[in-house]
């Protein structure tokens, strides 16, 4: 039923393609993204292309409030919503052959080839040109630095194969940049200062445009400089937002230029708008003090030593090893930890769709990866930011009339910045993700300080939240929650969601275990009248299930549809949201993503596993899988059921989700959280890992396709080195020994284990 979009050929570490898909360059552009967490770009090409296309350029934390336009005001709706703001383009280098402009969308060329290198985080291109009889082959390499964040590095080549004349290179600042999906072409930036700085750099400094918020106008400053093998002495020239500097070369066939270009970004989140132009310089002094290929080997070296701890190798599969790999790479690309104001946006650093916020995303999805594969001061980062945006968690809530903090489903500061009512006021659950993540750095790292102080303010509030949101039913004796939307958003409004219903009453337990755990609590008090609800609460709340079915109902009249597989569907019916009004999507039994098994996910050592057994099989069926979300929680649970083919299928299509386009939406950007459920579906589904109540533990299985699978985690101040092949390897590579559960045996990890596969 799905038609695949696959341009790019199957490599373990590399993207390579020798066409150019002049018919999906979004795509292309999309896939080919870059970042290095501080700022990313997608995969435009440096002279530009003038056919369809989306340029695009993204600073982390620098956004836009606008106000909230619906066509019917509620109260408690955000006054404004955010979204990332397009910034300026710092890789344009016009290219002119005999001043004929190159443009890739007309001018005829050969030898087209593209890679972006995700072992050492290079992007290049190569083509040929031949213009009144002047040939050459341009190849271009980039790359933004990991180890000075505020820079960009771009390399040209120039190889003069036949004839002579004259090869011009136009390098440019361009902060004339326009939003296209967030807003439609809506200019946010206005022109500070343009020039060149006390050491010779042509720079531009610009600021978002004011807006009624009160938040803070963003400004940044741009700076650019050459180095060439050719002595050349550029043009330079300032327009409106933007910078020039012209090289003009007399070449001939043999004739090989180099001219690299160096870009440093400071913004007002870092430096004050006063001090980013001698900031900037100094920056500019240390990165031309090395060469090029320098400043790629420190990138390149930083990139390897993440992949030491982050890769994971799969042998027989080059699809499924390239899944993987470009997932964590454009992970580790968007996020790393380093800036405990930021988050993990949807799209990263790739697009403006969900406009660049922060969602749910982060807690449910990618806290697990980060524990596992990075510092634990990387997940506590994550912490810190819902932490310090608790006040701004409490408006939400009192928005809404309640007590406690509620935790928005879209935010930039913390406040609610999402204008659909029913993600907007109903889609609550995702209060429950915060407090979970705190659940799960705790019980994964050994750590309680965080949870004894930070986290227990967190968990506090929250609790209060969802003890004021339930209501009594005096006809059923139950408390309910009403007027909600579960994770499946193909259902708004439904009564009794049974996911939110079992993560509202385990914030109020654990949020009443952890207060009691600790003696002497001073970061929070809850007092004893508060205990006594928040008691009854967990004892009485109300839980839709159906004995015939022998399944948790998703919602009270979840079974009044008419309940189909989702075979029954054409293809000309999917995506459902690209073809089925949104009224038949809603009264549709479809499901979007893991609503239900979205709970059993979280909370499963709570469930038998004949309980998770007839929910899956339930519900699976019936799930269109339109969210990149949902097909990794269907592996994990499918491989744990011994659905071995289901686990595998549900992989390949959350690893090559964006790779081969599956729901038809890559070319907006790609699909940055979910990326961490390729990483999940292997560790957490074929490998089995658990770490429920302080123990670490794996039951495998070797995908039929697959020769081994190896990948490493941190746990409590271990690195593991877990290895399945024609039996389960386990190496410890530093830390104290640790016990380590294996199909359901104990073994203490001193060194090397191995245990026979469980065929």
């Amino acid at each position: 039923m799905k038609h695949l979009k696959r341009l790019f050929d199957i490599d373990p570490w590399k993207l390579t393609t020798t066409q150019l898909h002049s018919d999906d360059m979004r795509l292309q552009e999309s896939l080919t993204s870059t970042g290095n967490g501080y700022m990313g770009m997608r995969g435009n090409f440096e002279e530009g292309f003038g056919g369809d296309h989306h340029q695009g350029t993204y600073i982390a934390g620098v956004w836009y409030p606008d106000k909230t336009r619906v066509g019917w005001w509620k109260n408690g709706y955000p006054e404004y919503f955010g979204k990332v703001i397009n910034a300026i383009n710092f890789i344009a280098m016009d290219l002119y052959i005999n001043d004929k402009k190159i443009d890739l969308a007309t001018t005829s060329i050969s030898d087209f080839y593209q890679e972006l290198d995700m072992k050492h985080g290079i992007l290049s291109r190569t083509f040929t040109a031949d213009i009144d009889g002047l040939k050459v082959t341009f190849n271009f390499e980039r790359f933004l630095s990991l180890v000075t964040k505020e820079l960009a590095v771009i390399n040209l080549k120039a190889t003069v194969l036949e004839g002579s004349g004259t090869l011009k290179v136009v390098s440019k600042l361009d902060n004339n940049v326009q939003n296209e999906d967030s807003n439609y072409d809506e200019m946010f930036w206005e022109e500070r200062n343009t020039g060149v700085s006390p050491e010779g750099h042509s720079f531009v400094t610009a600021q978002t445009i004011p807006n009624n918020f009160n938040i803070e106008q963003f400004t940044i400053t741009a700076e650019m400089s050459h180095s060439t093998n050719v002595a050349a002495t550029p043009a330079k020239e300032t327009g409106f937002l933007s910078a020039t500097e012209t090289f003009v070369y007399d070449v001939a066939a043999g004739n090989e230029i180099d001219l690299t270009k160096h870009v440093i970004i400071v913004t007002s989140r870092d430096i004050a708008e006063n001090e980013q132009l001698q900031t900037a310089d100094q920056l500019m002094l240390d990165a031309t003090a090395l060469s090029f290929a320098e400043l790629k080997t420190l990138h390149a070296s930083v990139w390897e030593k993440r992949w030491e701890l982050a890769d994971v190798m799969i042998d027989g599969d080059d699809e499924a090893q390239q899944g993987i790999r470009f997932n964590l790479f454009q992970l580790f690309s968007t996020y790393y930890g380093e800036d405990e104001r930021l988050n993990i946006g949807p799209k990263g650093f790739t697009g403006e769709k969900y406009g660049g916020a922060t969602y749910w995303d982060t807690e449910a999805y990618a806290v697990p990866l980060y524990l596992a594969l990075a510092d634990p001061k990387v997940t506590r980062n994550l912490l810190k930011y819902r932490h310090n945006q608790l006040p701004e968690a409490h408006h939400n809530a009192r928005q809404q009339g309640l007590k406690g903090a509620l935790y928005p489903m879209v935010t930039f500061t913390g406040v609610e910045c999402h204008n659909e009512w029913e993600i907007t006021f109903e889609e609550i659950h995702r209060n429950g993700a915060i407090a979970y993540a705190v659940y799960n750095y705790t019980n994964y790292t050994g750590d309680r300080d965080y949870l004894e102080n930070e986290g227990l303010q967190v968990l506090t509030e929250i609790a209060r939240f969802w003890a004021d949101r339930v209501h009594y039913s005096k006809r059923n004796k139950k408390y309910m929650i009403h007027g909600v939307t579960g994770p499946n958003e193909y259902e708004n409004n439904v009564n009794n969601n049974w996911y939110t219903n079992l993560i509202a009453t385990w914030v109020l337990k654990y949020t009443l275990e952890s207060y009691r755990s600790f003696d002497n609590v001073s970061s929070v008090a809850i007092s004893e009248e508060e205990t006594a609800k928040w008691e009854d609460i967990i004892a009485n709340m109300y839980y839709p299930t159906d004995e015939e079915l022998g399944v948790f109902v998703q919602h009270d009249t979840f079974l009044d549809k008419d309940l189909m597989p989702v075979t029954d569907l054409t293809a000309k019916d999917v995506p459902l949201n690209q073809n089925w009004s949104w009224d038949h999507i809603l009264r549709s039994c479809f499901i979007k993503q893991a609503d239900v098994l979205q709970g059993i996910y979280f909370f499963n050592n709570e469930f038998t596993m004949e309980e998770k057994r007839r929910n899956f099989d339930f519900y699976e069926p019936m799930t269109v899988h339109e969210s990149s979300l949902s097909p990794c929680i269907h592996s994990i649970l499918a491989a744990e059921l011994g659905m071995e083919d289901k686990a595998i299928e549900m992989y390949q299509r959350t690893a090559r989700l964006d790779l081969d386009n599956y729901n038809n939406d890559t070319e907006d950007g790609l699909h940055i959280t979910s990326m961490t459920g390729s990483w999940l579906a292997i560790v957490q589904g074929f490998a089995q890992m658990k770490t429920f109540n302080e123990t670490l533990s794996f039951s495998p299985f070797l995908p039929k396709q697959w020769n081994k699978y190896a990948f490493h985690i941190n746990y409590r101040g271990r690195l593991l080195y877990i290895v399945v092949a024609e039996d389960v390897s386990i190496t410890l590579l530093s830390g104290e020994p640790l016990d380590v559960t294996i199909y359901n045996e104990v073994h203490k990890v001193t060194d090397t284990i191995n245990v026979a596969l469980n065929k």
